[in-house]
């Protein structure tokens, strides 16, 4: 109870429109979940790690419409999908790292929802974590006119056949440079390719961090590159957003 009264506390002090969201795409539903401060609010659409929209997403939804966004976390999996087990949340981003018309689509649909629920999708930055990342890098890539993309630990790798020469945003990019997943090899090749395609950029890497640094109570979890990543993504917003 005491929780749920803090939560609620919370809620009323910033005027807070929030909950659950169900949409369809291409006769699929899906639940992602929506908060906002204000009507006409600045928008974040957050794309989620590998296990799918969880109290983590709606704890960085929170964070964010606390300082005055909205905040559609997205939901790639579909409605009631929430892979606990690792072997099933390969199989779920596998399919959509192999189907990437997919995975730009159900980003644009999750727009589509943000905007039934009054967003403001035309002052908008999409940011994800982890499997997320990767997702707003394909969504970079797509040539879609959001102002900014935004990866904290995401996949860096260009899939064959693609290239950011139609990316319309900014790219922030925050890494940990001791993930022995996404190497500093990755990052330094990506910073390459921006650079050639002329992507205004800016990339950032955390020494000692592992990947998921920003994970709460995670053995991975570091303190002071989550706290300086969200520093900074937080004045990437405010320099690209329209208040």
């Amino acid at each position: 109870m005491k929780a749920m009264s803090r939560i609620l506390i919370f809620l009323a002090a910033v005027n807070l429109a929030a909950g659950p969201v169900e949409y369809e795409i291409n006769g699929r539903s899906y639940e992602g979940h929506y908060v906002s401060p204000s009507e006409g609010a600045p928008l974040v659409l957050l794309i989620h790690d590998w296990d799918g929209v969880t109290d983590y997403e709606i704890r960085r939804a929170n964070m964010l419409a606390e300082k005055g966004y909205a905040v559609f976390a997205a939901d790639l999996f579909g409605k009631g999908v929430r892979p606990a087990e690792m072997a099933d949340r390969r199989k779920l981003t596998g399919e959509l790292y192999a189907n990437r018309e997919k995975m730009r689509a159900l980003m644009i649909g999750a727009l589509d929802a943000a905007r039934a629920q009054g967003a403001n999708a035309d002052n908008a930055v999409a940011m994800g974590y982890c499997f997320g990342g990767s997702c707003v890098l394909e969504l970079a890539r797509s040539g879609s006119p959001l102002k900014g993309f935004v990866s904290f630990h995401g996949g860096l790798e260009t899939p064959e056949g693609q290239d950011y020469s139609q990316t319309k945003g900014k790219l922030l990019v925050l890494h940990g440079a001791a993930d022995e997943n996404i190497t500093m090899d990755h990052f330094a090749a990506l910073a390459k390719e921006l650079e050639h395609a002329g992507v205004p950029n800016e990339m950032i890497s955390y020494g000692g961090a592992p990947h998921a640094f920003t994970v709460f109570g995670s053995d991975r979890y570091r303190e002071d590159a989550d706290k300086n990543s969200w520093v900074r993504f937080l004045q990437f917003l405010a320099g690209t957003l329209t208040p």
